[in-house]
């Protein structure tokens, strides 16, 4: 269940607006193993571009952190359920001095790769990390939490709801949950972009749509629910006390991190999706991706990053 990345779910990454860069996030791109099978993620062999993407991701999260920390007190347990690599959860770490932050995640290579990240950040002494498949593992805590950040990571459990009311069931009384789900697809190139047809993210994200609901459906216990998350929160014994999106704007002409990452992004679909595209658009995305194209996202001057990311919360109040 890593997690981190904005997107991190991979078809071979996907960023749909109705749930991830990550998670993290994904895309959320979170970032998931190979071919099409939609419940085998990878999340070891992602952790680079896991790791890369929640950085690029950081404006986002930072403002999204510091809506957080003028809406409640200090913290005293802070827990990152799904942070992969652990760069959301430095962050928190960073947003609240005075609380401890754990990072809990499947993947003993992700918590491995979050602990380098807080001691190379200065906040070691302050973090911890949990290994365990979610929502089980939080009943290895030794204390109730305070805040739980849940970015992109509960679109990978099956029933929803059941882990919502588990990790309600985590925090203290005044204890706050933070759920990072939903947003609005990214946006990397112009709708018209001097060849193909016009629109060719619209139906990428289309694809994209269609493969998470796959991969949805084909987790262990499974259950659909509508995705009012304020009203699933609701239903968790928890009172919704706020929803908002941050934005991640990195104009054209990008950094070249941000064109690395947009590179990686359509890669992944390519490798994922490829076979799903018509003969014309399969072509645009090819040429799109060869370094040897001056028309391609390696070269062209209008490529850029605009992504939209929502946060919901709400408190336990008894």
């Amino acid at each position: 269940m890593a997690h981190d990345d904005p997107h991190h779910d991979d078809p071979r990454h996907h960023d749909h607006g109705h749930g991830d860069s990550h998670s993290h996030s994904h895309s959320h791109n979170h970032g998931h193993g190979h071919g099409h099978d939609h419940g085998d993620i990878d999340w070891d062999e992602m952790a680079p571009l896991l790791q890369t993407e929640a950085e690029l991701f950081t404006p986002l999260y930072e403002h999204a952190l510091a809506w957080l920390a003028k809406r409640q007190t200090e913290p005293g347990l802070i827990v990152d359920a799904g942070s992969g690599p652990g760069v959301v959860a430095c962050l928190l770490a960073d947003a609240f001095p005075g609380a401890r932050v754990v990072a809990v995640d499947a993947s003993e290579p992700l918590l491995e790769r979050a602990r380098a990240n807080a001691e190379r950040l200065g906040v070691a002494d302050r973090f911890g990390t949990l290994a365990g498949e979610l929502p089980g593992v939080l009943d290895d805590l030794d204390y109730p939490v305070d805040l739980l950040w849940a970015g992109r990571s509960l679109h990978h459990l099956g029933d929803q709801r059941a882990a919502l009311a588990a990790f309600a069931d985590r925090l203290a009384r005044g204890g706050t949950l933070a759920l990072q789900e939903g947003g609005l697809p990214a946006r990397f190139l112009p709708r018209d972009i001097g060849f193909g047809r016009p629109g060719l993210q619209a139906r990428l994200d289309a694809l994209e749509a269609e493969w998470f609901a796959a991969m949805r459906a084909d987790l262990p216990g499974s259950v659909s629910e509508t995705e009012d998350w304020p009203a699933l929160l609701t239903a968790a014994g928890l009172r919704p006390s706020g929803t908002r999106t941050f934005l991640l704007d990195l104009p054209a002409p990008t950094t070249d991190r941000a064109r690395a990452y947009v590179v990686a992004r359509l890669t992944r679909i390519r490798e994922g999706l490829g076979d799903r595209l018509d003969t014309d658009d399969r072509a645009t995305l090819d040429r799109l991706l060869d370094p040897d194209d001056k028309a391609s996202v390696h070269h062209r001057p209008d490529v850029f990053v605009l992504a939209a990311q929502t946060v919901h919360t709400a408190v336990r109040t008894k």
